[in-house]
């Protein structure tokens, strides 16, 4: 892999970038999943299905985009990236479990619980979560040893409980209890939206960028964040399952409150396309080398799965 500064993305327009993402990622999973000539083997099998092939690869394209803002090497911001798509998926693993969310279908296959039993999926979950955090702390992410302790340290902070899992769990909650807007968005914030803002965080990261530094890119996360899931909650209510890659009406089914179902769908909607604009609004000190972050902002309301 190129370890040159990355290619202005302005070079790409925002699907040939999701591409080029989106196959690298695949082939650094296949390189470190090749599956090995004894009795774990269909553990790492497990694994390989979940993690290579569909998904968008958002979060490894945030990662990608902000790190070109502080011309941080390719292969860093690519392994970065990695890391916190093996964390995801792993979170996708156990949620489609019986005892969570109970899925059969995940990115267009069965989930791996479906395919072959939940004692496997939870291994699979297990391994792809260490996996993440090997990746964070490999030298061959960044050489520099305080850089990758950063690294670590918030991607644990973003998917713990007070953020990824403790927004899980408000969710597991949320079948029970009906939740108010603060509350949905409280939820919002910690399950999708803290991973989102660590990919910006890992970027400036990468690029020794003090926290002071981020603001306006925690600011974007903030609100793309919260723009994906509306979009998300959007598509629950009106995607087609074909093209969404799972089950649809399922929050309904559940009984959640959702942005959907605490503003109805025009304004919810509407209330997407102000987030969008307020994270676009966030990046105007950032010339054009930020014209990618600007482009996901807007893809993440048009998208249809």
């Amino acid at each position: 892999m190129p370890s040159d500064p990355m290619a202005n993305p302005l070079s790409l327009n925002l699907s040939e970038a999701m591409r080029s993402v989106a196959a690298e990622i695949d082939a650094m999973f296949d390189s470190l999943l090749t599956v090995p000539d004894d009795p774990r083997a269909v553990l790492y099998e497990a694994m390989r299905h979940a993690a290579i092939g569909g998904g968008k690869r958002l979060r490894p394209l945030l990662v990608f985009a902000s790190a070109n803002l502080f011309n941080v090497t390719r292969e860093s911001a690519l392994r970065a990236g990695l890391a916190i798509e093996a964390l995801h998926v792993y979170s996708l693993v156990h949620d489609d479990m019986p005892c969570m969310d109970d899925d059969d279908m995940r990115r267009g296959k069965p989930t791996v619980h479906k395919q072959w039993d939940e004692a496997i999926a939870v291994l699979a979950g297990d391994a792809l979560h260490a996996l993440a955090f090997e990746i964070a702390a490999d030298p061959l992410t960044h050489p520099d040893p305080f850089v990758r302790a950063e690294l670590s340290y918030e991607l644990a902070r973003a998917s713990g409980p007070s953020g990824m899992a403790g927004g899980q769990m408000m969710d597991l909650v949320a079948e029970e209890t009906t939740f108010d807007l603060p509350t949905t968005t409280r939820l919002q914030q910690l399950k999708t939206g803290a991973l989102i803002s660590f990919c910006l965080e890992a970027g400036a990261i990468l690029g020794h960028v003090p926290p002071e530094g981020r603001r306006s890119l925690r600011a974007y996360a903030r609100d793309i964040g919260l723009a994906f899931q509306i979009a998300d909650d959007l598509l629950d209510v009106e995607g087609d399952a074909a093209v969404v890659g799972k089950a649809t009406g399922k929050d309904a089914g559940a009984g959640k409150a959702t942005f959907v179902s605490l503003l109805g769908v025009e304004r919810a909607r509407a209330q997407a396309g102000m987030l969008v604009d307020q994270a676009i609004a966030h990046l105007a000190s950032f010339g054009t080398e930020a014209d990618l972050l600007r482009a996901i902002a807007r893809y993440v309301i048009e998208r249809n799965h």
